[in-house]
């Protein structure tokens, strides 16, 4: 008798378990900004994004953790600002033409340590089935960093080794040339194991980052979805890559659906930084991927989970994707070690509706050099660089940029000003200092290292 009761207890105890950890979905695009969805913007074509939207809450004001994608992507995954881990760019920090760069910028570091707790390891250890399906960029192997199963992920930051469309030569994606015919897109490879990792896994806790290359560069038109954009004001070959990315995220949810789990799965999408504006504008804000102005760091935010987030509904709060892996933890029931540090926040009683999140600030660090992609279509601080070495944060309404060159700040309201157009450090001296020491006080609370040594390279005329 005690050991039928035993016997159920502990039965109970690992069905009570499974039920205690949802399954989560994090769909992570790439170089999608926040006005390339088609509930900020009817011209794009995204009914399965704009499906989701309605089913959870939308992000109003929601950021990335840096205006490009391998420091964004690092942020995320450690749940911690650059300062920490040293990941600031793609590549080398000396980025444009020696003679117009005026500082030595801070060595970059291109890939996470492996010594560093990432957001899969953390999942492994909550006892979730781990997967990557896409484009990882921190690092040479996403199995040495938490996945259980690695699908198209390495060091690359583009879809190399043929672009979107097989037969792909690159080593981690060459093996599924000889099972897809001819001009198949990459992005029907990941949702089909996206599908296949559900149905083997669903009884179990899953997490599935779901990381696409669509919609980076290079623009390579899908061609069914052309049709759809002829005659409109829009870069027609990228709206079909972004159509098609909708397509195969839409197979994905229905999924979960279709093997019964999707209310008891925490769905996520958004994007690793703004759009290229030269590609896409990001108007009404301005500038795109590389910038710290709206366009470079604002980005597509929802999340959506049956029964446990109103569906349609909005959400203003000043949000940040650093806030992921706070919110997983909590979602998956596990505790952070003391030691690990997160400078995000959980999401999940802002969600829910169970808490508001307390007035914050969010902090952007960039003591490096991206060199221009258009010139003054960039809609960048000046023609050379999308970003020289400088801060920014924002405040409630407020947004203070400083740049290390000149030692000049640029102050905006948001609330009037999304375009960032009319500087405001004139006129509210006040509001400068404020914002200034809580900027200085945040970049020494984590050690940012600020640029001083002159470049002997540089020319000023």
């Amino acid at each position: 008798m005690r050991l039928t009761l035993l016997y159920s207890f502990l039965l109970l105890t690992i069905v009570s378990f499974a039920e205690e950890k949802p399954h989560i979905l994090y769909i992570n695009a790439d170089d999608l900004g926040v006005m390339d969805v088609g509930y900020n913007n009817s011209l794009f074509r995204t009914p399965n994004i704009n499906r989701l939207a309605q089913s959870g809450m939308i992000f109003t004001e929601a950021y990335a953790p840096s205006a490009n994608c391998a420091p964004s992507r690092a942020c995320v995954h450690t749940g911690q600002w650059s300062a920490r881990h040293g990941v600031y760019t793609v590549g080398s920090s000396e980025r444009g033409k020696a003679h117009q760069r005026k500082l030595i910028p801070i060595k970059n570091t291109q890939y996470l340590d492996e010594k560093v707790w990432t957001m899969a390891e953390a999942m492994k250890d909550a006892g979730y089935k781990t997967i990557h399906l896409g484009k990882y960029h921190l690092g040479k192997d996403p199995l040495t960093q938490g996945f259980d199963v690695n699908i198209g992920g390495d060091t690359a930051g583009s879809p190399n080794g043929g672009g979107y469309f097989s037969p792909w030569t690159q080593k981690v994606m060459a093996k599924w040339s000889d099972k897809y015919p001819k001009n198949t897109h990459r992005m029907v490879v990941y949702a089909d194991q996206a599908i296949e990792f559900i149905k083997e896994n669903k009884s179990s806790p899953m997490f599935i980052h779901f990381s696409p290359y669509s919609v980076h560069t290079p623009i390579q038109k899908v061609d069914k979805y052309m049709v759809n954009y002829k005659g409109k004001d829009i870069n027609a070959d990228y709206a079909s890559m972004v159509e098609n990315f909708d397509t195969e995220v839409g197979r994905v949810l229905e999924a979960l659906k279709t093997e019964g789990i999707v209310k008891n799965t925490l769905i996520v999408l958004s994007s690793d930084n703004g759009g290229i504006r030269s590609i896409s504008p990001q108007t009404p804000y301005r500038a795109g991927k590389g910038s710290y102005y709206e366009g470079g760091i604002r980005e597509p935010f929802i999340i959506s989970w049956p029964n446990k987030i109103k569906p349609g509904t909005t959400n203003d709060s000043l949000v940040c994707t650093i806030d992921l892996f706070p919110t997983f933890l909590e979602v998956a029931n596990m505790q952070k070690p003391e030691s690990k540090i997160l400078d995000g926040v959980s999401l999940l009683p802002l969600v829910t509706g169970k808490k508001k999140l307390k007035n914050r600030s969010l902090f952007w660090h960039f003591p490096i050099y991206l060199q221009a992609y258009n010139g003054k279509k960039d809609q960048a601080r000046d023609p050379l660089f999308r970003t020289r070495p400088g801060s920014a944060m924002r405040f409630g309404k407020w947004k203070l940029h400083e740049y290390f060159e000149d030692g000049k700040f640029e102050l905006y309201d948001l609330s009037k000003d999304k375009g960032e157009t009319n500087n405001l450090v004139n006129s509210m001296p006040e509001k400068v200092s404020e914002l200034k020491k809580m900027l200085y006080d945040w970049r020494k609370s984590i050690n940012a290292p600020v640029p001083t040594k002159q470049n002997p390279k540089y020319k000023s005329k």
